[in-house]
């Protein structure tokens, strides 16, 4: 269900009421959504304005999940969804979303907002075994912000013997610790 602070257009209120409480500073754009300019962003609203893109079958990970967890500032581009269900998904045809048809660990998810997210720890893993700027860049300011959440995605790694690219997150991860 969606927070009933978060407008989205064509939902209560069309496009052009949304542009008109905007430009009178009523609502500010978050996401994918809406939200009143007088809110507290949080991770469960941040992760609310996604509810409708999400659904009840993916879930956030990568960078969106860092968007929501608050470790970078700005929703990325592109979102990165995980199938959160067992089946494979075949309808995925929306170019907003970067698609990785793996199921997430159920063990790594966690609900906010009404949304399945990664957990941190898994979020800061999957950021560190991505060999991208933008991922690493994302890392970096998360590991600044919060240094507590590299320690526990780097225990949270270590206890994942088979995982592909976890020697690569290790280093980095240790790097990020010792700097």
């Amino acid at each position: 269900m969606l927070s009933r602070f978060v407008y989205l257009a064509g939902d209560r209120l069309s496009v052009a009421e949304l542009s008109a409480a905007c430009l009178d500073g009523h609502v500010v754009g978050l996401g994918d959504a809406y939200v009143p300019a007088d809110l507290v962003e949080s991770p469960a609203l941040r992760a609310a304005t996604l509810a409708d893109t999400l659904g009840a079958s993916l879930a956030a990970s990568h960078l969106t999940a860092a968007w929501v967890h608050g470790g970078i500032d700005e929703p990325p581009a592109r979102l990165s969804v995980q199938r959160a269900v067992t089946a494979r998904l075949h309808h995925i045809t929306d170019r907003r979303l970067h698609y990785h048809d793996v199921q997430a660990d159920p063990e790594a998810l966690e609900r906010i907002g009404g949304c399945l997210v990664t957990s941190a720890e898994r979020t800061v893993a999957d950021l560190a075994r991505m060999e991208s700027p933008e991922h690493t860049a994302a890392l970096a300011m998360w590991a600044a912000r919060d240094p507590v959440v590299v320690a526990a995605a780097s225990a949270w790694l270590g206890s994942r013997h088979r995982l592909p690219y976890g020697r690569r997150a290790r280093e980095l991860l240790g790097s990020l610790m010792t700097s």
